[in-house]
């Protein structure tokens, strides 16, 4: 009798042991999700801070890449083909952008890093002027001939002059202005110099973004 427990015994263990667990049912029409990763943080501070010399086919390129593995090759390739001279162990366009950068967050800042503010936007686009007239206090300015004559009353203002900017043009002049007060700067006019004033009077805030 007591054999025959234990081989019931046996016989059921052995059978609970063959059965397979159920997998929960799926529904044949469910795809699965495809869940897209948020940006790391350092291709976010990347994309932002480099934008400002990004085409727009790379920024559409960009848009487009998946994996972190892409996004490292796309940042070497950037910075390869603006080596001006490969044979060299620097990558001397590379070196004088991140030059710009830190001059402008430490001379332009004002409320946002300075690479942010117009100025410090034109200066790591093109890099420093050939001259510079700075108005801090704003006040009644003494037109020249070319502007008019006369003296008008201003907010504070600055007049960068280029001679030369390849692929732009010669002969370039922009105005900054300050109409709050607080130390940013606008840029109120980018044209040939000696082309009129626009944007520093009072009463002409004239703040177009630099794109």
């Amino acid at each position: 009798m007591l054999r025959r427990i234990l081989t019931l015994l046996l016989l059921v263990s052995f059978s609970s042991l063959s059965v397979p667990a159920q997998e929960p049912k799926r529904n044949p029409e469910e795809k699965p999700r495809k869940v897209k990763q948020e940006l790391k943080k350092a291709y976010v501070e990347w994309i932002d801070d480099h934008d400002l010399i990004l085409t727009q086919s790379e920024r559409d390129a960009w848009k487009k890449l998946e994996t972190d593995d892409e996004r490292e090759k796309f940042i070497e390739e950037f910075w390869r083909v603006r080596d001006p001279d490969p044979d060299t162990e620097e990558n001397e366009f590379k070196q004088q952008f991140h030059e710009r950068v830190a001059y402008a967050n430490e001379h332009f800042t004002s409320g946002k890093a300075g690479r942010f503010t117009d100025r410090g936007r034109i200066y790591i686009k093109f890099g420093k002027p050939d001259s510079i007239e700075s108005h801090p206090a704003g006040g009644y300015y003494e037109r020249p001939s070319w502007e008019g004559g006369g003296s008008t009353s201003t907010y504070p203002f600055e007049k960068w002059f280029y001679r030369h900017i390849p692929n732009v043009r010669s002969g370039v002049e922009l105005e900054f202005v300050d109409p709050t007060g607080t130390g940013e700067y606008r840029i109120a006019r980018f044209e040939p110099a000696h082309a009129g004033t626009h944007g520093r009077h009072r009463g002409e805030d004239r703040a177009p973004q630099v794109n």
